[in-house]
């Protein structure tokens, strides 16, 4: 049977991370914050409902959390324009709609961010489905999001594709496997050790190795499950 796949948007399929550390680190220091750019990438791919504890600490979550999210929002709007595909993005998605893997987009970002990647993939009609932050109450390393994934998928099992250890730290709490992706900026043993199963280049070196486990059409679930014990 065909696995479903999760495919993980920012950082996997568009370039958007250190857009999001910069208007996060401008967010905060507007709200009196010194956060370090290279400390808050470290945390990119983690929600935004944890994001502002992680980074600076829960006085400043209780006092301005919704204050710095709705403003790192606004921010990050001013900076959208300068997103870019990361290589292999689209050809990734042509090549599942191709083999008939069911594919989904998991984003807890906003509706109009999630839209506008969207658009820069020319995606809609090449996926079964997306979700956005209204489809989730905690997000990664949370399991909500990839549950919801999987629930717009059909199936209680999947591979996840992501570029964070919190990619893969969301999917082994849902119960499915990771593959990873180096365009986020973590390395490639940071996401071996958060469990991804293997690590490639990019989605466009993933492309080369789709018809190979765990993405190989005559893999069942349990045999996914197995080969990630084992390796």
């Amino acid at each position: 049977m065909m696995v479903p796949v999760i495919l993980d948007i920012d950082g996997t399929l568009v370039d958007t991370n250190y857009q999001h550390a910069l208007a996060w680190q401008r967010a905060l220091r507007q709200h009196g914050v010194t956060a370090q750019a290279w400390r808050i990438h470290r945390h990119i791919g983690m929600g935004g409902d944890q994001l502002v504890t992680a980074v600076a600490d829960e006085g400043v979550e209780e006092r301005a959390g919704d204050e710095i999210r709705e403003l790192e929002g606004e921010l990050y709007k001013e900076l959208i324009g300068e997103v870019e595909l990361l290589p292999g993005a689209r050809a990734l998605l042509v090549a599942l709609r191709a083999r008939g893997i069911t594919t989904v987009l998991a984003s807890s970002a906003k509706d109009h961010e999630v839209d506008h990647y969207l658009d820069m993939l020319d995606g809609r009609q090449l996926v079964d489905g997306w979700t956005t932050s209204a489809d989730v109450e905690q997000t990664k390393p949370e399991p909500d999001l990839v549950r919801a994934a999987l629930d717009k998928a059909g199936s209680d099992y999947a591979v996840m594709v992501g570029d964070s250890v919190w990619d893969c730290e969301a999917a082994a709490r849902a119960g499915i496997p990771t593959v990873g992706v180096l365009t986020g900026g973590f390395s490639r043993q940071e996401l071996l050790d958060a469990g991804a199963t293997v690590v490639y280049e990019s989605a466009e070196e993933l492309c080369e190795h789709l018809d190979e486990r765990p993405f190989g059409s005559a893999v069942e679930p349990p045999r996914v499950a197995a080969t990630r014990s084992q390796g």
